[in-house]
Order: structure tokens, then C-alpha cells, then sequence
């Protein structure tokens, strides 16, 4: 087994009264792109900013490719930030900009040469290098700043919130570039955001964060389809939650109560008789059928109290005879190319048994 580029082991950090970490423990493997997610305050700025240098920990050790680098300064670390504005020289050309921590370092102007150009070419922006960062796209200036952050060669690039200034189709476009250019230069990536959708989009691993712990860490589907707390679970995208008490268990399935309708779901966690627990189903996994369409199928009655319609979907929000609100998302396929619904309509709820997650109260 390799040794991860990066290994944060029992890192804390206080400022004041507030805990801003707490004894984190984090390998990142040499090559992916990871990304903290969590919401404003959960710590993951403060775990880039010890990442980087501009932070010593309280406590721990922060070891890059195998080195414990904990009080070293950010120059000695060979980690490179991109930041949220991207900090462009507006006075400079891209070249310039590229160019200036080079001409810091007081290499050889043939070399500086040698390094902007192929740092240009990574980048796709070879013809670039004579404009100023305000004729580029929003797009290109990204790519100048990352081009700026590799020409040093380094084994880890951070970047903070590096979309969040973009507006919403821009961002989409941007998420697709930033991708493929970490494929293509092979660097370890760490990003920090709190856009659920842009950390499933781009991340070979995702660290999800709340007041300062690691509530879980896994792959895009894994911490979506499987999440391990009723945190993860409302923090990254729409869920359905069903509270329920275990009426009958044994080792292959378990029997709950759901809004007066009887289901009999999978036990996969050696769950017991009398256990209340949350069952969890996306609404992208619930089908909403009419009087006509349940005939033979089991589903939870409700009313149809509003319908969204969103081009490619339906978004249904559904009322339960015992008042609970439910979202189900409808697609457009060639089975039901109308989906019309209409308000008050009566409509029964179903899902294919082995969709949900189902956590205990103390998860």
C-alpha cells in the first residue's frame, strides 16, 4: 500500500472560545481529487488554511508526502492555493502573472521561459499569454490561476471555494473544466466548498464536515446513497424522512409502520424488534401513481398539494393522510411522457424495497 501524499493525524485547532477542529485524522492519496463539504463554520476552511501554512494546528501533525511539515512556513511545503478571486495582477499580462513567483525565486529567464510555456500549454492557453486577466472569460482566469500555481511544481494544489463568484451556468461549465484539468496534470487536488452538487460532481472522495469533526468520508455515491447520519443525509441533497418503530425483525428483513401502511424492508444492520429508527428515501426514488395506475402495487395514500414542473422533471410535493410532506421527482421517459398531476389529486407513494437507508435515532 502507498503512503498518501498527505497525512493529518489528531489535528485540533481553537480560536478563543470556539473550536474550529477536532483531533482529525485524514489521509489524501497522491492524484485525487478531494474535496471538504460542510457548511459555513464547519471547520473546513481552518483544515485548508493548516493544510497550506497560514495556520499551525493547536495539536497533531500535519506529514506531507511522508515529511512532517506541522510549524514549517507555506514556501517550504510545496503546497500551492488558488483562492476564490483568484488574485490575478489586473496590471500584468498572463504571462507576467504566471511568471511572478519565478522571477521571485530569481530563476534563469530561460527557464521562467520554458516553465510559463509549458504551464500555458497544460492549461490549454497558449495564445494567452500577451492579454490581461480582464479580457479573459471567467473560465480562462481559473485556468490562468491554476497555471500560476503549477508552474511551481507542486504536490498538492488547494483551492477555496474557486466557483462559488460564477453564476450558475458558468459554474456548471467550470465544474466540467476543472476536472478534466486535474485529470490531465495529475496533481493531488483538495477543494473546499459547501455546494453539495459541485463536491458530487467533481470528487473522487468527498469529507463531509459539521462543527469541526469528520462525520464521514467516502466516494460521490457512497456518502449519497449510503450516508451514516441524519447529518450527511439532509446536508447532501433532498431526502425523505420517515420516522418508524421496528414492530418485527430477524437476520434478513424487518417490518415498519409507515404513515398506517405496513412494509416489510431489508435488515442489513441486525436491527431489533422495537428499535425506532429513520427511514430515508431520495425523491428520485419514489414513483407518486393515480387510482387507476396502484391496482396491485402497495403504496402510502396522500393528496397531491403542488406540482413543479421543471423541464426534464416533475417535482410532486405530497401530503400523507397523517399530514407528513413528501417530494418525489417524476421523470420524462417514454413510459409517461405527460406526467400530469393535479392539485388535491389523490396519489399513492411507492418505492422498490431496498432503495432506502434506514438509520437509528442516534445515528
Amino acid at each position: 500500500m502507498t503512503n498518501p501524499i498527505i497525512a493529518l493525524k489528531g489535528i485540533s485547532k481553537q480560536f478563543g472560545n470556539h473550536v474550529a477542529l477536532r483531533d482529525i485524522d485524514l489521509n489524501v492519496e497522491d492524484g485525487e481529487f478531494l474535496t471538504l463539504l460542510g457548511p459555513s463554520g464547519c471547520g473546513k476552511t481552518t483544515l485548508l488554511r493548516l493544510l497550506s501554512g497560514f495556520e499551525t494546528p493547536d495539536a497533531g501533525h500535519i506529514l506531507i508526502n511522508g515529511r512532517d511539515v506541522t510549524h514549517l512556513p507555506p514556501e517550504q511545503r510545496h503546497i500551492h492555493m488558488v483562492f476564490q478571486s483568484y488574485a490575478l495582477f489586473p496590471h500584468m499580462t498572463v504571462y507576467q502573472n504566471i511568471a511572478f513567483g519565478l522571477r521571485c525565486q530569481r530563476c534563469p529567464r530561460d527557464r521562467i521561459e520554458s516553465k510559463v510555456m509549458e504551464a500555458l500549454k497544460r492549461v490549454k492557453l497558449t495564445q494567452y499569454g500577451h492579454r490581461k486577466p480582464h479580457s479573459l472569460s471567467g473560465g480562462q482566469q481559473q485556468r490562468i490561476a491554476v497555471a500560476r500555481a503549477i508552474v511551481n511544481e507542486p504536490l498538492v494544489l488547494l483551492l477555496d471555494e474557486p466557483l462559488s463568484a460564477l453564476d450558475y451556468s458558468l459554474r456548471k461549465e467550470m465544474r466540467i473544466e476543472l476536472k478534466a484539468l486535474q485529470r490531465r496534470l495529475g496533481i493531488t487536488f483538495i477543494l473546499v466548498t459547501h455546494d453539495q452538487e459541485e463536491a458530487l460532481s467533481l470528487s473522487d472522495r468527498i469529507v463531509v464536515m459539521n462543527h469541526g469533526s469528520i462525520e464521514q468520508i467516502g466516494g460521490p455515491r457512497d456518502v449519497y446513497e449510503e450516508p451514516h447520519n441524519l447529518f450527511v443525509t439532509n446536508f447532501i441533497g433532498a431526502a425523505n424522512i420517515f420516522n418508524a418503530t421496528i414492530l418485527v425483525a430477524d437476520a434478513r428483513s424487518l417490518t415498519v409502520d409507515i404513515a398506517g401502511c405496513r412494509f416489510m424492508l431489508n435488515n442489513n444492520k441486525e436491527f431489533q424488534a422495537g428499535q425506532k429508527v429513520n427511514i430515508i428515501i431520495r425523491p428520485e426514488d419514489i414513483a407518486a401513481w393515480g387510482k387507476n395506475e396502484i391496482a396491485g402495487k402497495q403504496g402510502i395514500p396522500g393528496k397531491v398539494v403542488e406540482v413543479i414542473y421543471k423541464g426534464t422533471t416533475v417535482d410532486l410535493i405530497v401530503q400523507l393522510n397523517n399530514g407528513q410532506l413528501i417530494s418525489a421527482t417524476e421523470f420524462f421517459n417514454e413510459d409517461d411522457e405527460k406526467l400530469e398531476y393535479e392539485i388535491e389529486e389523490t396519489v399513492y407513494i411507492t418505492w422498490k424495497v431496498g432503495w432506502e437507508v434506514i438509520l437509528t435515532d442516534e445515528s
